[in-house]
């Protein structure tokens, strides 16, 4: 009897997708309520084993307990949101009030971002820190394009040693974001086609590290509004509970910024160019899904073995 019951509990728990002390908390009073409803079923002189039969039978299946679960705690508080928001709302902030101009602002913001994200995923990952983990990733891919201006030979041996460090780097945060909940994989990776196409708008004329200062300047209201509907989509993700329209919002917010620089910056970017970004913000919102599939497959394997490893002694 304990066994079927703990077996129903892991299959809620691997479903569910919350934060460790919020899961813990909700697999605990569904463990006391069908202790209590076992005993009523057991009062009325059934076995156990028939008690624990209909009791999982009236609960449902693992997987629509655990979705009904997850809309009732999976909304964030609105400190949550806010928080998620910030980073977003900081580098609108370093662009709008051309402070990007300052090697001094970019220090401190990046200082914040990166101190932040890292705090965040050494204290439990709550749910606000996966926008804070997309910026997380910037140095490493600025360390990337800095490789390129090395001199010939040495620029080539530099990528070499730095492709399987940043991968590396990479799959450790996307498989730990994934086995929270690949939603919040593809909210930390939301920014990048954003960040692609304003780099490709402003990657004309007098060219410094592959950009137009000048054009950029001409540009910071707009990617700061870019950066700020950012900000508000992550206020609505965090805030809203029905699991499928967390999944609408983040391409919803994706092909909108996108339109959005594409109208403004007119033949700059081209619709061809566009389409692009756009298949490439599907691959990145839906790549963690999959990815999320291959971790759980490994992960149950992983359980079988030692499961089975324990039986045999």
């Amino acid at each position: 009897m304990l066994k079927t019951v703990s077996r129903y509990l892991d299959e809620v728990r691997s479903h569910l997708k919350l934060d460790r002390v919020s899961e813990s908390e909700v697999i605990r009073e569904l463990e006391t309520h069908i202790e209590d409803r076992l005993d009523e079923m057991k009062e009325t002189g059934i076995s156990d084993e028939e008690a624990v039969q209909k009791c999982l039978n009236l609960l449902g299946s693992s997987q629509i307990v655990a979705r009904r679960l997850y809309e009732a705690h999976s909304q964030g508080t609105w400190r949550q949101a806010l928080m998620g928001s910030l980073p977003h709302l900081l580098f609108a902030l370093l662009f709008v009030l051309n402070w990007w101009q300052g090697i001094g602002w970019l220090i401190i913001v990046l200082g914040l971002v990166l101190g932040t994200a890292l705090y965040g995923w050494l204290h439990g990952r709550p749910i606000w820190l996966f926008p804070w983990l997309g910026y997380f990733l910037v140095p490493v891919i600025g360390a990337g394009l800095m490789l390129l201006y090395l001199p010939r030979g040495w620029s080539w041996l530099a990528v070499l040693a730095y492709i399987p460090l940043a991968f590396l780097l990479l799959r450790i945060v996307a498989i730990q974001t994934v086995r929270r909940d690949w939603l919040y994989g593809a909210l930390m990776l939301l920014p990048v086609p954003m960040v692609i196409a304003w780099f490709l708008v402003a990657a004309r004329g007098n060219w410094y590290l592959g950009l137009n200062l000048e054009q950029i300047s001409n540009l910071t209201n707009w990617i700061g509004l870019s950066f700020i509907l950012l900000a508000a989509t992550a206020v609505i993700f965090f805030r809203i509970r029905q699991r499928w329209l967390k999944v609408a919002v983040l391409p919803v917010s994706g092909l909108t910024i996108l339109s959005m620089i594409s109208f403004y910056t007119g033949p700059k970017l081209t619709f061809a160019t566009f389409l692009l970004l756009a298949m490439i913000m599907g691959g990145l919102i839906f790549s963690p899904a999959l990815l999320d599939k291959r971790v759980r497959r490994k992960d149950k394997t992983t359980v079988y073995a030692k499961q089975s490893e324990i039986a045999d002694i």
